[in-house]
């Protein structure tokens, strides 16, 4: 065996753990600094806790805490988009469509989704609306996330009533 090449061995070495923990053992090291033993170990005690030497957890919640507060806003800009309380132009209908049923006072989502309620017939007797901007009209709607009157609201009615 070569000389001068292999590291001093301390046959009484203290291993301390972080729980206050100590012991003496074999090593090349004179003293040993554990964050857990078998006296702190989750395994050996069956206490539940959580060994978080590097901030793994916290950031963990952070991340989870901030898609929670993501999805909130999401759910809050889609119910924002369907709210009944906002003015027909953003339907972009059109100049004709957009005055006659502006004249006809139905200048809310809310009042043209009461005259579709009433039936087609309520709306194509405004005068300067016809099919054309009838037919536009249930599209933007729908295509903005609104359920219109006589529509299938779920999937599931719509196949119970394919059966019946």
């Amino acid at each position: 065996m070569k000389e001068k090449i292999h590291p001093k061995y301390f046959p009484n070495a203290t291993v301390i753990c972080a729980c206050g923990n100590t012991w003496h053992t074999g090593s090349t090291v004179e003293t040993i600094h554990t964050d857990i033993c078998s006296k702190c170990h989750p395994l050996f005690t069956g206490e539940q806790r959580i060994v978080d030497t590097e901030g793994q957890v916290d950031r963990f919640y952070k991340k989870l805490e901030a898609r929670s507060a993501y999805v909130a806003d999401q759910k809050a800009r889609e119910a924002a988009k369907t709210s009944t309380d906002q003015p027909m132009a953003i339907l972009e209908l059109g100049e004709r469509a957009e005055g006659a049923l502006q004249k006809a006072g139905v200048e809310k989502i809310s009042q043209a989704l009461e005259k579709l309620a009433q039936g087609d017939d309520t709306l194509l007797a405004i005068d300067g609306f016809g099919r054309k901007s009838l037919i536009d009209l249930k599209k933007r709607l729908r295509s903005h996330g609104f359920v219109l009157p006589g529509d299938v609201a779920q999937p599931e009615a719509a196949e119970e009533a394919k059966a019946a």
